[in-house]
Formats: C-alpha cells, structure tokens, sequence
C-alpha cells in the first residue's frame, strides 16, 4: 500500500530577507550587498529596469498582516531568512543592533501565535556591504569571525523558538555564477576566487553547526541548496560521463562536504587540472569532518540536461536554471521532452522525485523542500482577482509527486514553496510574481502594497486541509 503523507508534515511557503522585507535602511539597518543596486550579487548580468530592493513587499511593515494570511491559508511552516545587517549594520560592529533583534522576535513570536513552524535560514545572498568591502567571503579570517558572531546571535536570541535553522542559501548558485555563469559571459575564469569562496563558507557553515549543539543542541540543522538533477541527453557513455559530472559539480559537491567531510576527489582533480589553488587547512579538514548536518534543506525548480563536449556546437547561456557549460566536462542541452514556462524554465515534476531519489541514494538523510514555484506575469483584474491557474498546474503536478516520494522511502518531512508572498525577483523584479498572495505594486509605482488572495491562496489552502489529498 502507498505511504500516506504524515500528520506532521510541514506544509508552508518560503521568501528570503532581502526580497521581500523593504525597510532597506529602518531601525538601523545596514547596506548589504543587494541595497546597492536590484541584481545584487547578479548585477554583472545587466538586468535593467527592475525595482530595486529597498520596499520590495514592505514585509517589515506588513508582517502581522501577511502572517495572518499564512494562518488563513493553514501554513504548518514559513521559511524565511534574516538580514544579517538588520542584526550587525556593518557585520562587523561589537554590539547587535536591539531594533533588528526585536523584529525578528516579533515575527518569529506572531508565527507561533498562529502555530506556524518557523524555518530560518541564516544567510540568502545579503551580504553586509561592510564585509564585502573587505573581501567578503574571500576574506576567510574575517569572514568565519563575523558569520559566527553572526549565528551566535541567533542562536542565542531565538533559539528557542526555532527549531530548523538553514546555513547559507543557495552556495552553489553563488559559486557557480561568479565562476561558471561568468566565465561564458566574459570569458574571465575566476576559479581560485570562487572556489576559495566555496571552502571559505563551507568552514563557516561547520561552525555553525558547531555552535548549535553547543547552543541549541535539540535544534536541527543543514544546508540549503539549489539541487537540479542532471540528465544526459542521451545513452551515449560520453553523454552519460557528462551528466554525472554534471550532478558532481552543479549539485553534489555543496553537500558532500557537510553530509561526509570530504572533497570529491573528482572535485580535487578539476581544481588541480585548472589550476586552481585552494588554501585548505588540515584544521579545516578536521573540522569538517567533526560535524554533521540534520537534514538537507533543498530548492527545486527544474533538472538540467547535459551532453559530452563538442567544438562544433554553440554553447547554452543561461541563468542558473536555464543551463551551464564547463569546458571539457559537459555542456547543457536543451530537453524536448519538457514544457518551459514564459521564462524559459523547463518544468519537470517527474525530476523533482527523481531529484529526490539520489538525495536518498547519496546521503540518507531527511529532507525538506524550501523552495519551488513558478514565476510569471499575474494579473490583477478589477474586481480584485487574480487567476494564476498556471501556478495552480505546476504546484499541483509537483505535490502530486510527493506521495510517491515518500513511498520510494525518502524522509520528505515538509514542502515550502516559491513564495508565501510576492516578491522581488532578482533576476525580473516584482513583474515576476511567484506568490500566493499578490502584492500591488509594479516596478516604479508602489500604489498601495494592498494584499490579495489569488486563486492559488485558496487552492492551497485546499491542500493543506487535506493534507495532500485534494489537489484538484
């Protein structure tokens, strides 16, 4: 008999800090990376005429409000973030900043009011400007200091409210545009950089987590990456070495070193074959292979196929969703057996489960879904509506999956999708909505930030009553 969905699985939505909060410079807030222009850590790409950051959904200002929304849709869990310089203006400053703290007590405080699980993920590309301007992540004494002062705060604060904590959002997406993505679209290899910047945080996470069982030691705690399972484009050994190349370096290396302490020696061969130097310490290695995590916390858009290199062939470039190329290792390939949506993001909810499966496979530990969704243009008619069936077909073909996942006998304990609200989308701005709870705003008029229910609310909502068993 198939495995029912259990009592206690966490049904919810996610955003991230930077996204969706506004309030860019209130109560002592600090400039991060992302308040100095609207693509943030992507701005390199020239995404033109997008809002920029310092409204966005006003959430600072309008948090018992969406809360209550949350309830209203039956949410167990809300996956969001903390702005780091909401709690250390600069990242280096002695003292936290009581106004910043005092927020996030009061959502964290308005979430349990209403018996929603909150899931923290303490770092989602929001750098303070600070840091960055010492060298950021590159810059591995400063970087481990301030990020666990950073995470003791947080610990110490709302520890014991929060149950699930997310260490860095999405590392991969950031190593692999400063390396990859950049790299096609400049030609410049950046690898020592990048890959430092992957180690460096790699360290900081395992303190993290160190800190936590010292800390909070009934707290649970994992990564939180974007994972895409690879495909070959065909049955080609060549194209079938590529594909698990691929998974190697787009997906697995960012959990291997937390889920066994160790580098891929595939992974050591790239660097060295390119060239890249790597400071590694044998303190470094000892420490990570200390500490383990608790669960793997995953963002899940779409799988990506690859093939073997050629030269005879113009190669894909895309976002991090959309498809990447290393030379003499794999290059992405278009699969004609999947839909994509308006912004080219092919749609596979088969993948999803089989994303799952190798998850299992690989490391055996719980999972939770922190991110997945569908962003396009919604539209708010007269009366107040918005009909996004679209986003109701794609959430629904994903949950549809999640019964047989959880037969295939992965620990699937929750699923937050892309996004509780609207909010900014670093790549298209607010014009790219994927929430269920429309925002009115666009991307020069604030209007009136009025909150509406879309179709998918109530759907949703549906859902949830039922635990997974209606999704018609």
């Amino acid at each position: 008999m198939k495995k029912k969905i259990g009592k206690n699985f966490l049904w919810g939505a996610s955003t991230s800090a930077y996204q969706v909060e506004g309030g860019w410079n209130a109560d002592g807030k600090g400039p991060s990376v992302q308040d100095a222009n609207a693509g943030g850590f992507i701005a390199e790409l020239n995404f033109d005429g997008i809002t920029d950051f310092k409204v966005a959904a006003d959430h600072y200002h309008h948090y018992k409000e969406d809360v209550a929304l949350m309830a209203e849709m039956g949410f167990k869990s809300y996956r969001f973030s903390i702005n780091w310089t909401r709690i250390f203006p600069t990242g280096m400053d002695k003292k936290p900043n009581e106004k910043g703290i005092d927020f996030y007590n009061k959502l964290i405080d308005e979430l349990i009011k209403y018996n929603i699980e909150p899931l923290v993920t303490i770092h989602h590309f929001d750098l303070p400007q600070g840091l960055e301007d010492l060298g950021g992540w590159n810059n591995k004494e400063l970087i481990l200091d301030s990020y666990t002062k950073f995470c003791e705060v947080l610990f110490k604060e709302f520890g014991d409210r929060v149950k699930y904590w997310q260490t860095i959002n999405e590392q991969n997406m950031v190593i692999l545009f400063g390396h990859i993505l950049k790299r096609q679209k400049t030609g410049v290899d950046e690898g020592t950089k990048m890959y430092q910047i992957f180690h460096n945080m790699n360290v900081a996470q395992a303190l993290a987590i160190q800190l936590l069982r010292k800390m909070c030691p009934n707290a649970k705690i994992g990564p939180a990456p974007n994972i895409s399972y690879v495909y070959p484009k065909t049955s080609k050994p060549n194209d079938v070495l590529a594909a698990d190349t691929a998974n190697l370096i787009r997906n697995w290396i960012y959990i291997d070193i937390l889920a066994k302490g160790t580098y891929d020696q595939i992974l050591l061969n790239f660097w060295s074959d390119n060239g890249y130097d790597i400071k590694i310490t044998q303190e470094d290695m000892d420490l990570l292979k200390s500490v383990k995590i608790d669960f793997i916390a995953f963002n899940y858009y779409s799988t990506m196929t690859v093939e073997a290199p050629t030269s005879d062939k113009e190669y894909i470039v895309g976002d991090q969703q959309m498809g990447f190329n290393l030379e003499n290792m794999f290059q992405s390939a278009t699969n004609e057996h999947l839909e994509k949506t308006e912004y080219g993001w092919e749609i596979d909810p088969i993948g999803f489960r089989m994303t799952c499966r190798a998850l299992k496979t690989r490391y055996d530990l719980p999972i939770i879904i922190t991110e997945n969704g569908l962003g396009a243009k919604d539209v708010l008619t007269s009366d107040g509506k918005i009909h996004d069936d679209y986003r109701i077909e794609y959430l629904r073909q994903h949950i549809k999956q999640i019964p047989d996942i959880i037969n295939d006998g992965v620990d699937l304990f929750g699923y937050n999708p892309w996004s509780a609200i609207d909010l900014v989308s670093t790549h298209q701005g607010i014009s790219k909505r994927y929430g269920f709870i429309y925002v009115n705003r666009d991307e020069k008029d604030l209007k009136d930030l009025k909150r509406y229910r879309k179709d998918s609310f109530y759907w949703y909502q549906k859902v949830i009553s039922t635990n997974g068993e209606n999704i018609d």
